[in-house]
């Protein structure tokens, strides 16, 4: 029974991994709740991501939304961070951590309703290398460490930095999520924190709805993507925010 659980949480993460972002949050209590220790379920949880985001991967190269070259460079410093966040102990507060996290997120929600044009319209901005550099080297650190919450960071640098509307940032952010996790997994695996029978279990799950996210982004556009992103900031927003004052 909770390994159909695990194919459901698969399936639904999976999708809304490709959408936004925040599908960890729902895969990884999941796990806990199979038995498996939080280590270990954050290391097992990475096999759901590596397959579900080959499969989206895919399906946006296919839609020629992918801006593959960018994509490439972006993923130099967003993997060098996860390779970081995966072997280093994170001396802050992880309640105060959370709290940071989930008010971030919510501001985040506000400015998407304020400035809707910014995130559903492409545009062109002088994009600086180093700045990009930098600010995906810190996103793959939290990635690498925590992953849960990563997609709305990246499609906001995507965004804001690099001037994608949200179709683009999402074939570009599965991309990103797709490199730096193949590094992070090897690293939890080196570490024996991956139960592979759950993992491919939740893998199953998330390839479906890995593609049936990406094919939705594609067939409804940026401001459906809008939508769904801005009721997972603010939901997400408030179960970090819970979470560190509980």
């Amino acid at each position: 029974m909770l390994y159909i659980l695990v194919f459901l949480a698969g399936l639904f993460s999976g999708f809304i991994n490709v959408i936004a972002g925040g599908g960890s949050l729902i895969t990884l209590p999941i796990l806990n709740l199979l038995g498996l220790p939080i280590d270990v379920a954050n290391g097992t949880n990475r096999i759901g991501i590596i397959f579900q985001n080959i499969t989206a991967t895919a399906k946006f190269r296919k839609s020629d939304v992918l801006d593959l070259k960018r994509a490439i460079f972006l993923a130099i410093p967003a993997t060098l961070g996860a390779i970081l966040g995966a072997n280093i102990v994170v001396n802050i507060d992880k309640n105060l951590l959370k709290s940071i996290v989930g008010f971030i997120l919510i501001i985040m929600s506000i400015f998407l309703i304020k400035k809707p044009d910014l995130w559903t319209k492409e545009r062109k901005v002088k994009r600086n290398n180093v700045l990009s550099f930098i600010v995906f080297f810190l996103i793959g650190i939290y990635g690498g460490f925590i992953q849960a919450g990563v997609g709305f960071f990246l499609m906001s640098a995507l965004v804001l930095l690099e001037g994608y509307d949200l179709v683009k940032t999402n074939a570009i952010k599965v991309f990103l999520v797709l490199s730096y996790t193949i590094f992070a997994f090897i690293i939890f695996a080196i570490n024996k924190q991956v139960d592979y029978l759950a993992g491919f279990v939740l893998a199953l799950g998330s390839i479906t709805g890995g593609y049936l996210g990406s094919t939705f982004s594609v067939k409804k556009g940026s401001k459906w993507i809008q939508r769904i992103l801005f009721i997972l900031l603010i939901l997400i927003g408030i179960y970090y925010i819970y979470n560190a004052l509980s």
